[in-house]
């Protein structure tokens, strides 16, 4: 017997299948020379989607007794995730880098006596250890019921061959191995309450945005772990979520100090010859833009800690959830258009990179001086050849 909200469901997707076919229709009728009309029609295609599951989703499971681990609490997601969570009646461990920073001080001023604040720094094991024996002692015989993975960091920004391997090495280390090691350390307990893992991701660790390489890779990684993990954890009866956001003001996104800072590291890190051939004008652009596309995020947060909340209390969550304004739309143009033309997207979305680097515009310049000389000796060749015939 068909459950509730499964015949609304299928009436979506045949009218999705409308929507999707004609847009395909005006492609092929135009050539793609239709593009305003087609982001509209899979724009809409998207909302039906988005209202038609909120509609249709089963009710959620108790809060009661259950408890939650969440990473980087210190701001942004963990720490609105932390709160949220808590004021649901949630059993709350959350962890950040310093016990006496301000982000610390707020969660332990605002919520109440269910929450516990760790300091853990995720890349370091005995402090991962120690984690889990605090969180042990708290639970007693019970599992834990969720691990919130999002303790996250972006190091640094720049072109791949630009970016340091230092910044390779900072971004792995925390996205991708220190949420290994949380994961693997409290696995047991989840396993236990056959429970939820929800990590936070990025789109750019399933698309090639420009000038994200070393966070890209991280992130790569970290999704095809989780991917896996999915699979493995089946039979286990434990739940794994990815939860993938657009663009907001988290961390050091809106830092003007911290940007800076890193701009200027990188002009002292890089060899000569390097700099010479990018120009320093070029990596000022680009931390310009970055800067520029960090001030437009979204400071609203609550479409990613209410998707956190529903891949926590679904009783069927979703692989992947899509959190924020077009992360949809991005994603069915990265999966079903010509690798040309979703790049192009990409770019245009992200970094609208004005300068090329300094040896390209050199050799641009060379190349034009020498196409006009070129011009010029022919107009005297076929100046000389007349008079010969005169």
């Amino acid at each position: 017997m068909m459950d509730d909200y499964t015949l609304p469901f299928w009436i979506y997707l045949v009218v999705l299948s409308v929507f999707v076919g004609g847009a395909m229709k005006k492609i092929l009728a135009s050539h793609l020379t239709t593009a305003p009309p087609l982001v509209a029609w899979l724009g809409l295609a998207c909302c039906l989607y988005s209202a038609v599951r909120t509609r249709t989703s089963p009710a959620t499971l108790p809060v009661r007794g259950k408890a939650v681990f969440v990473t980087g609490c210190d701001s942004g997601f963990g720490k609105a995730t932390a709160k949220q969570l808590d004021a649901m009646g949630f059993e709350v461990f959350a962890t950040v880098l310093d016990l006496s920073a301000d982000g610390a001080r707020d969660l332990q001023r605002t919520c109440s006596t269910h929450l516990t604040l760790l300091q853990v720094d995720i890349t370091q094991p005995q402090q991962v250890q120690q984690a889990l024996l605090d969180t042990k002692a708290k639970l007693g015989p019970r599992g834990l019921w969720g691990l919130v993975n999002n303790a996250g960091v972006c190091v640094n920004f720049g072109d791949a061959e630009l970016s340091l391997m230092s910044n390779y090495r900072g971004c792995m280390e925390v996205n991708f191995f220190g949420t290994l090691s949380i994961t693997k350390s409290f696995l047991p307990l989840l396993r236990q309450a056959r429970g939820r893992i929800v990590t936070i991701s990025s789109p750019a660790g399933d698309q090639p945005f420009p000038c994200l390489a070393a966070y890209g890779a991280s992130k790569a990684a970290l999704n095809l772990f989780t991917d896996t993990l999915r699979h493995e954890l089946e039979p286990w009866g434990v739940h794994v979520s990815t939860i993938l956001p657009s663009s907001y003001k988290t961390g050091q996104a809106s830092n003007h100090t911290y940007w800076e800072q890193q701009h200027k590291q990188l002009l002292q890190s890089l060899a000569p010859a390097l700099l010479e051939d990018y120009g320093e004008d070029y990596m000022t652009e680009t931390k310009e833009l970055f800067q520029s596309h960090a001030r437009q995020a979204n400071p609203d947060l609550s479409p990613v800690i209410h998707t956190i909340v529903q891949a926590l209390l679904s009783p069927q969550p979703q692989a992947r959830y899509f959190a924020g304004p077009g992360i949809g739309l991005m994603y069915f143009i990265h999966r079903y258009f010509p690798f040309s033309l979703s790049n192009r997207f990409l770019q245009k979305l992200f970094m609208k990179k004005k300068l090329m680097p300094r040896a390209l515009r050199k050799q641009s310049g060379f190349d034009l001086n020498l196409g006009l000389h070129n011009n010029n000796n022919n107009t005297d060749n076929a100046e000389e050849e007349k008079l010969k015939q005169l």
